[in-house]
């Protein structure tokens, strides 16, 4: 009596997860030289106390689909580099069973300056500090009013989720 071996199915490469993300980044400084973003009068449009950021976050969602979020006050386009009055704030999202918390980063300002708000039916986190930083970030899942907490220039945002909209948000 003999034993028969299952046989084996092929093994796949193993899958690099920065692939991809490689990719991305280089198609995104191609559309970076592409624009007029580097062009001669870069150096024009500085001006002394408003300061030029460009950046971008890249994340893995929980589909395993890269998501890229820019944050910044400059807005290259394929004519010219157009510098904003506000930036957008570097924001990160966390999805819980409960609660949905928002941390942004808002450097060198008060907390009686930070407006909140929610928008869009609970699904719209808005950010606003006048003249210096505006962001408008969707929320996984609809929210209602939480709590917020702003310490060394960092804002942290607690929202349970579903419930009310479109009410102020007071910063503690």
């Amino acid at each position: 009596m003999g034993f028969f071996k299952k046989k084996k199915k092929p093994r796949k490469e193993p899958v690099d997860p920065f692939e991809d993300m490689a990719k991305m980044i280089n198609e995104m400084m191609k559309s970076l030289m592409d624009t007029n973003f580097l062009d001669e009068d870069l150096f024009e449009k500085i001006q002394p106390g408003k300061p030029m950021v460009y950046g971008f976050s890249l994340k893995v969602g929980p589909e395993g689909k890269i998501k890229i979020d820019k944050f910044g006050n400059v807005e290259p386009t394929k004519q010219e580099l157009r510098v904003k009055e506000e930036r957008e704030p570097l924001v990160d999202v966390m999805n819980k069973e409960k609660e949905i918390t928002v941390i942004a980063e808002l450097p060198g300002v008060s907390k009686k300056d930070i407006n909140l708000s929610l928008a869009d039916k609970g699904k719209t986190l808005i950010i606003d500090v006048p003249n210096k930083f505006y962001k408008e970030v969707s929320l996984p899942e609809k929210a209602k009013m939480g709590k917020a907490h702003y310490k060394n220039g960092v804002l942290e945002v607690t929202l349970p989720k579903t419930g009310k909209r479109g009410k102020k948000i007071k910063v503690e």
